[in-house]
């Protein structure tokens, strides 16, 4: 029976937050552990799955998954690789295949590219080994990484609903190899942009239709996989760009065909990347909302999209939430305006065992205080969840706050407003609610199956949708919509 190694390391690490993402931030299995933890829309449990059902022993090791968070730390990285890698040395001459997990723009503080380093640990240890990696559509793909794959292949949907199917592609990338016992060709070319991910969801042009060409590509005989990697524009480094991949299992110079005529392709739209819903600064954004609901057609959902943590955001700038507690005009709204939601566990923590009361608490603007400052103020607590548990990443508590005709929700742990059921848990209806306002980019599936309008607020935070406002050190030049 053939062996593959599998491990998943993924983490979304924003470059521009003071937050350092450590052992507090991630959830971490061991070994057999992750057999306990297979679940829908996951690379790994497409890995695993398809590998055991073609008869192949996996042989699992760490797996390590964070909410996009600031850089990782560099003790709490190393100590990881360093069990990964003790659980691998066990298996010296045993495997066959290494199948990986990953996300492409992980990045450690002080150190580079997470991604690179896995590889380039495994391939001295096992240097006739293949490796084939899954990868998030916004991974920022490195020459290293590239020396040492075998085999890549991305989403192909943002929002990323396809996780689960991508890691069937990497596993069934390294069966083809087991069967035939033939490494695949694959190329890798840059194209010279960034884009920020409100401007690439997948089901609108021209991401829809480039995603089209991939899977018109994929049914050609000799192709195995093709990806566009976007990169991750909130990340300074000299990898961020987008890439284009594709495997192919007849002959290099098809693989380097097919990869240029899909970067050309892609560069050619490079002016139809445009904001896929209705985007305005942050005072407009809000009047516009007020305005919709005078029809009562709830809720109208704003992405304070400048502070998305879902893209590793520090998730507690203020200013939107300042501008919202000033506008009179939400006073009198038939229902409370949802904010979701600031992190904040100092502030979060003062309001344990004070539902029902009314205290004074100052929140916000801890770790993102050059843009924005703290607010105080005498709020109402209405509802408090101990060791809440958000897609199974680590518990923390979680408190709902109310001050005039504001709801706000304020968390303990760094997470993803990516699900309305945090909602209806802490109490609230929110289809009755007029305006609900996430810290988000594009809506999530699960926030999108209740809105009944969606608009972008280009508001103030570490992930800035306007790139021209960043003071990129490292990245490649010229790059568009820079350059």
């Amino acid at each position: 029976m053939k062996k593959v190694l599998v491990a998943s390391f993924h983490h979304e690490s924003n470059g521009f937050t003071p937050i350092t993402s450590n052992e507090n931030d991630f959830r971490v299995y061991y070994q057999d552990e992750i057999y306990e933890h297979i679940k829908e829309n996951d690379s790994i449990s497409g890995i695993i799955t398809t590998l055991k059902n073609h008869d192949v022993e996996v042989i699992p090791t760490v797996f390590m998954r964070a909410v996009p968070n600031g850089e990782v730390d560099e003790v709490f990285f190393n100590e990881q690789l360093n069990k990964f890698i003790s659980i691998a040395k066990n298996h010296l001459g045993k495997i066959d295949a290494i199948t990986l997990a990953l996300h492409g723009s992980m990045r450690i503080r002080n150190m580079a590219s997470a991604e690179a380093i896995i590889v380039e640990t495994l391939k001295e240890l096992f240097p006739e080994i293949p490796i084939f990696i899954s990868l998030d559509m916004h991974a920022s793909i490195s020459e290293r990484l590239i020396h040492h794959c075998q085999g890549m292949v991305g989403y192909k949907t943002a929002p990323h609903i396809d996780c689960t199917e991508t890691g069937i592609h990497a596993a069934q990338l390294t069966i083809n190899y087991l069967e035939n016992h033939m490494l695949p060709y694959m190329s890798v070319v840059k194209v010279p942009m960034l884009i920020a991910g409100e401007q690439s969801a997948t089901d609108t042009y021209p991401m829809n239709y480039l995603m089209n060409e991939l899977k018109l590509l994929e049914q050609q005989e000799h192709v195995l996989a093709a990806s566009y990697l976007l990169g991750f524009p909130w990340s300074d480094n000299v990898d961020n760009q987008v890439s284009v991949c594709v495997v192919t299992s007849n002959n290099q110079h098809s693989a380097d065909l097919y990869a240029q005529q899909l970067a050309d392709k892609f560069y050619s739209l490079r002016h139809e990347f445009t904001f896929v819903t209705k985007a305005y600064p942050p005072k407009i954004a809000l009047e516009k909302a007020l305005d919709y609901t005078k029809n009562k057609d709830y809720p109208i959902y704003i992405s304070d999209a400048g502070d998305n943590p879902t893209a590793g955001a520090a998730a507690d700038n203020t200013n939107f939430l300042k501008l919202c507690l000033d506008n009179c005009h939400i006073d009198i709204l038939d229902e409370t305006l949802i904010y979701a939601g600031l992190y904040d566990p100092i502030a979060t923590k003062a309001c344990e065992h004070k539902v029902g009361e009314y205290i004074h608490l100052t929140f916000g603007a801890s770790f993102d205080s050059i843009g924005s400052e703290p607010i105080n103020q005498i709020v109402y607590v209405k509802n408090y969840i101990k060791d809440y548990n958000y897609n199974n990443m680590p518990n923390g508590d979680i408190a709902l706050i109310n001050i005039v005709n504001i709801d706000i929700i304020l968390v303990e742990k760094h997470i993803g407003f990516t699900e309305s059921k945090m909602f209806y848990d802490l109490g609230l209806e929110p289809k009755n609610h007029p305006i609900i306002i996430c810290k988000l980019g594009y809506l999530t599936p699960s926030h999108q199956a209740i809105s009944k309008m969606s608009i972008l607020a280009l508001s103030d935070g570490h992930t800035p949708q306007d790139l021209s406002r960043i003071q990129y050190k490292q990245v490649n030049r010229p790059l568009f919509p820079l350059d």
